[in-house]
């Protein structure tokens, strides 16, 4: 029986079609928007944390001054190498400490000159932001103690100063940075635009070779500290903090002329406000799903009205209320159902394109797909049983007088 009615409902809706894809309307487009919604905001989610994590893993900046992750202040110490040294040795949980200096200036080769960011460090710098080489080698021992013109150029730099094939061209030749000289000794593995713009533009030195030939300055300005992987950063980051001021001679009702940026705590903030949005713009999407259900039950409603004899006469012949209700019913939820599955290929083909324009993730969410589903036929189902109740209490003999 149920099979018969099923295509009995079916035969309903094909009969009409114009009028049965003017009906689920509203449902594709809630469908359609809702997955759109939260597949995008998944692959922003999925960004935010890319970014955050190409910065390095589990990583603590120290920074002077107390203006969050900018940092800096008129007349705050800054760090030196020895702080550094301390951190590694006094430190439990931590993986890798870099010294780091910067300055921005225009470096000029082959002709060409391009103004970036030269950042000095030591090889540690390269594991505290998950640095890899393209080609190349890092920097050896005496050229870090004697501060040599040496240089690692990103791939930026390279593709602006000696172009050609990525990763190959530049490696060994001349780079002059400010009045002197250095050898490019490695090309850096592209990160691509990060939270900070582009990380690819940057030269790195030597730490001794950065304060030597372009500040002047023994000072550096930022400390990045790695964590071992499983280490917990609020501990760490008490014992950081303790040490610090120590070291910084701060007495006990001072405020701290430092602050520590954790990169971890970043991303799940930023993550938890894109999770939120997400749900707020797919619940506003979801409200089309209702204005789509009452389309269907007016519709419905006329249905009923216009097949008036059709139902008299099926009452007649001996057919149950509850197979007349289970008729409109079905039919009301074929609806639905096929609205939210066309919703489905829509926002399927919405998501990937609109992925490529907003360059984030495509995520493809099973759950949201079929919960769209779910609820689409669900809709059709609250919807739909007002005018099937309505049919199937039909007295047979008012219904086949009807004209």
């Amino acid at each position: 029986m149920l099979f018969s009615v099923f295509m009995l409902a079916l035969h309903s809706v094909q009969r009409n079609m114009l009028r049965s894809f003017l009906t689920i309307l509203g449902i594709v487009i809630g469908v359609s928007a809702v997955i759109t919604m939260v597949t995008l905001g998944n692959g922003a989610t999925q960004a935010i944390k890319t970014q955050i994590s190409s910065l390095g893993t589990n990583l603590l900046m120290v920074r002077p001054g107390q203006r969050g992750f900018g940092g800096g202040g008129g007349g705050v110490p800054q760090f030196t190498e020895a702080d550094a040294a301390a951190i590694a040795a006094q430190i439990g949980g931590v993986a890798a400490v870099a010294p780091q200096g910067n300055a921005n200036v225009t470096v000029v080769a082959n002709g060409r000159n391009w103004a970036s960011g030269v950042t000095g460090s030591t090889n540690e710098w390269f594991n505290t932001g998950n640095w890899r080489l393209t080609s190349g080698r890092l920097f050896g021992t005496d050229e870090q103690t004697a501060g040599a013109a040496v240089c690692i150029i990103g791939e930026t730099v390279r593709r602006e100063l000696y172009g050609g094939t990525v990763g190959q061209s530049g490696l060994g030749e001349q780079l002059r940075i400010k009045q002197f000289s250095c050898d490019v000794v490695g090309i850096l593995t592209a990160k691509g635009q990060g939270g900070m713009g582009d990380q690819d533009d940057v030269v790195v030195v030597p730490l001794h070779t950065l304060q030597r030939r372009v500040t002047g300055s023994r000072k550096v300005s930022t400390l990045l500290v790695s964590m071992e992987d499983g280490a917990d950063s609020v501990p760490l980051k008490a014992s950081l903090r303790q040490l610090l001021r120590e070291r910084r001679k701060l007495a006990e009702n001072d405020d701290d002329n430092f602050n520590i940026f954790d990169t971890q705590q970043l991303a799940e903030t930023l993550s938890s406000t894109t999770q939120v949005l997400t749900t707020l713009l797919g619940a506003v999407a979801a409200v089309s799903l209702l204005v789509g259900g009452i389309g269907i039950m007016n519709i419905m409603l006329v249905s009923v009205t216009e097949r008036t004899r059709e139902i008299g006469l099926r009452l007649a012949v001996g057919a149950l209320e509850s197979e007349v209700l289970l008729q409109f019913l079905i039919e009301a939820v074929v609806l639905s159902a096929l609205g939210g599955l066309i919703g489905i290929v829509i926002a399927t083909a919405a998501s990937y394109g609109l992925s490529s324009v907003m360059a984030v993730p495509y995520r493809f969410d099973p759950f949201i797909n079929l919960l769209s589903l779910v609820f689409s036929a669900a809709i059709g189902m609250v919807f739909g049983y007002f005018p099937a109740r309505r049919a199937a209490q039909m007295d047979p003999i008012e219904a086949l007088r009807h004209e």
